[in-house]
């Protein structure tokens, strides 16, 4: 039960960040997967947008609703409130990292396989590009070898890895 629990959570939380990231850099609405997000994600963003009014681009309904899927699930579980929002951030952050490590790589492999006028690659593409124009700004491509998206990579796993659970449990250890 608590496993299948923590599936749900995790692809709702999915879904409502995906919603979040596509808003944030305005990916093409018209996009299938653009469209399935905001439909699915609608019935829960839509009645919170107004109560939380999104600020510029940052769709703050949609940020709420994954931290709120998490938080319910760390509160269900036994979590005390401070523990649960703690929780309830760092795994948003993770899954953040997550969503584009895997976009990272969805990219990579359809580079090599060929096919850029997928839909869906074009969407993923629209995701990743803000974070990877920050690599490819300083590592220029060596002839038909990019090696910004691994340098992206290393970073994520880095952060993820090692930054995040140090900030995390001395954040933690200081509010508990």
């Amino acid at each position: 039960m608590n496993f299948l629990l923590g599936i749900a959570v995790q692809l709702l939380s999915s879904l409502f960040l995906i919603r979040l990231l596509l808003q944030a850099v305005q990916a093409d609405f018209y996009n299938p997967l653009s469209q399935t997000v905001f439909k699915l994600s609608a019935p829960v963003v839509e009645p919170l947008s107004r109560l939380l009014p999104s600020i510029g681009r940052l769709n703050c309904a949609a940020l709420a609703a994954a931290l709120g899927v998490r938080f319910g699930y760390f509160l269900f579980a036994g979590a005390s409130p401070v523990v649960a929002l703690l929780q309830s951030s760092y795994g948003l952050l993770v899954l953040l990292m997550d969503l584009y490590f895997w976009a990272i790589f969805i990219i990579i492999i359809a580079s090599w396989v060929g096919n850029g006028s997928n839909p869906l690659l074009r969407v993923i593409a629209q995701l990743v590009e803000p974070y990877m124009g920050v690599f490819r700004r300083f590592i220029p491509p060596l002839g038909m070898l990019d090696l910004s998206p691994m340098a992206a990579i290393l970073v994520l796993i880095s952060v993820r890895d090692r930054l995040l659970p140090m900030l995390f449990n001395a954040l933690q250890g200081a509010l508990l």
